[in-house]
């Protein structure tokens, strides 16, 4: 089996390549990355992508058809990533979000790829009221990066037939411990708090409802989603993927840390602007078409992970917010060098 990764120098990838390496120790993996993030390394002694079979560096807007010769299945990852850098980066956003994404899948399909597997996101239900949302409920994009994310998914849609499988995996907001881990991730940032400052600070008033899942078991979903026969789903599935029990408040997400950390102090600010992006999500289908990948950590073992992790590396960075940890301050540090153009693109010095 040969399975091409987009984005695989990120958050994510890392994880996915030694789950995949572990439990498909003859499959060829290929990693296909810009490298934005690529030294960003945060919990490993050695360079994750060791464990692929190859690495290109390249950028989405110009991939070649050429890299999905003999591929089987596609997991595709790469995105700018979240909603910060999807506001000060738009355009670029559209471009490598949704139209990058949507040319891979043309071109994996007459590749003859058989598996599509797009992370997707639960924040295209952007303010949701009225009970935990459903595939089939309205979507609610407030955003760049999720609205990306619908763009992508609408289009995918039209692409999937019984030779191309596609699975969108609608998921709930990372967290856990990673090789190179991103702290602009709400746990993430609570419990780096916690750790350096003894203090964490909620950026909202803390009502706003998130789902979340670990790291992990996004990996064990997209497992699920390169396997995916088009008899469980049809050939096209957007699924939310999480757990019921991992819905949260973002206080409640603070308060659980500081249970676990004791001697950390919770204060909200109250200067901070509504945050309009709060959803409940249902995840009673993906239980029903993959109950063998159902997530496996609960809150309080990300909780532990992150702490464990973060003392290990001795991380001492009670300024955190501007550091290397962040993703768009790693972006705008490259454009501020002129390492980066204004559309995200490498720039020799």
């Amino acid at each position: 089996m040969k399975i091409f990764i987009t984005g695989n120098m990120g958050y994510i990838g890392p994880r996915l390549i030694k789950y995949l390496r572990n439990l498909y120790p003859d499959a060829y993996l290929l990693g296909y990355d810009t490298g934005y993030f690529a030294h960003c390394l945060t919990d490993s002694p050695y360079l994750p992508e060791c464990m692929a079979d190859e690495q290109i560096f390249g950028d989405m807007r110009r991939i070649g058809a050429d890299k999905l010769r003999g591929v089987d299945a596609v997991i595709h990852l790469a995105a700018i990533s979240n909603d910060p850098m999807g506001k000060a980066f738009e355009d670029v956003t559209r471009a490598i979000n949704y139209e990058s994404s949507v040319h891979l899948a043309k071109m994996a399909k007459d590749a003859g790829v058989k598996r599509f597997v797009f992370a997707s996101s639960c924040s295209m239900y952007g303010f949701a009221e009225g009970g935990p949302r459903v595939e089939t409920d309205e979507l609610n994009p407030l955003t760049a990066y999720a609205r990306s994310k619908v763009g992508t998914e609408q289009d995918l849609s039209k692409l999937a037939d019984d030779s191309f499988v596609v699975t969108s995996l609608r998921f709930a907001t990372a967290c856990g411990m990673s090789e190179r881990l991103r702290l602009d991730l709400v746990l993430n940032d609570f419990v780096a708090g916690a750790i350096t400052a003894r203090e964490i600070t909620i950026l909202s008033d803390g009502t706003p409802w998130r789902p979340l899942i670990h790291v992990d078991d996004m990996v064990r979903a997209m497992d699920w989603g390169i396997n995916r026969s088009a008899d469980n789903g049809g050939v096209f599935l957007p699924v939310n993927t999480g757990s019921d029990s991992w819905n949260y408040q973002v206080r409640d997400l603070a308060e659980a840390v500081a249970k676990a950390i004791p001697g950390v102090k919770v204060s909200v600010n109250p200067d901070a602007p509504p945050d309009k992006r709060s959803y409940k999500v249902d995840f009673t289908l993906f239980r029903k078409v993959a109950p063998s990948h159902q997530p496996q950590v609960d809150l309080v073992g990300a909780i532990h992970g992150l702490k464990q992790g973060l003392t290990s590396m001795n991380f001492k960075e009670a300024n955190f917010r501007q550091s290397q940890f962040m993703r768009l301050k790693v972006l705008t540090g490259f454009r501020e060098k002129g390492i980066l153009n204004d559309a995200l693109e490498w720039v020799a010095k």
